[in-house]
């Protein structure tokens, strides 16, 4: 249950809707860390189907974690729910007040959540193994991450710095933390193609905020499973 720091009523009224293996629940868990907001961890079982549960489909009819409930406003979708955060809670800024430099954090996030997260979610490779391809799931989505990752190289180059675009924290980094995790520990993409990448991976290592959020630390984490 809950993260780092808030008020008693911003305890009551926050509840996230989560899955410890879901990327995008983790960047809403480290946008909550880092704004110091507590918050009910409200499990749903992805394997039991829990997310296709009526009473889950109420909440999202798409059926996708996370969705964040707060004081009876509902908010799916971890960028809808980012963007709610930040403009509702002001504290530690997810967007830096610099044009230019707030555009390549929404790049960034866009890369990742529209052109790498999607083709390597469970039910689109598991689609892809049984009608394309027999063990092709790790193929196509080692192809995918390795060109978004590409991009990211490319987009971020001039703007990095300890973190994603600079020496502050930022909307980028809550997305490309839980995408460079997965990539290494869920499909074996070799990161010494993405150097930069990799130096980021390192610098969110050593945040709280970030290791907090893992998804080992969650309460429904299983270790007899491989994230």
């Amino acid at each position: 249950m809950g993260s780092i720091g808030g008020s008693r009523e911003e305890t009551k009224k926050l509840k996230l809707y989560s899955n410890w293996r879901s990327s995008c629940s983790w960047r809403v868990r480290i946008a909550l860390n880092l704004k110091g907001l507590k918050y009910e961890y409200e499990t749903v079982d992805l394997a039991k189907k829990e997310h296709l549960t009526p009473g889950f489909l109420k909440l999202n009819p798409l059926g996708f974690v996370p969705v964040l409930v707060d004081n009876g406003v509902i908010v799916s979708d971890s960028f809808a729910i980012l963007m709610y955060l930040e403009e509702k809670y002001h504290q530690h800024p997810l967007l830096p007040r610099d044009l230019q430099t707030r555009a390549i954090n929404y790049q960034a996030a866009s890369i990742v959540s529209s052109s790498i997260q999607p083709l390597q979610n469970v039910p689109l490779v598991k689609y892809v193994e049984e009608n394309i391809t027999p063990n092709g799931k790790l193929p196509w989505a080692q192809y995918h991450i390795r060109k978004g990752f590409a991009a990211l190289e490319k987009l971020l180059k001039d703007y990095a710095g300890k973190y994603a675009t600079g020496d502050e924290v930022f909307l980028a980094d809550l997305f490309l933390a839980p995408q460079i995790y997965g990539a290494i520990k869920r499909f074996n993409v070799d990161m010494t193609e993405f150097p930069l990448l990799s130096k980021l991976n390192e610098a969110y290592a050593e945040l709280p905020a970030f290791q907090d959020a893992m998804p080992e630390k969650q309460p429904d984490a299983r270790a007899d499973v491989i994230y």
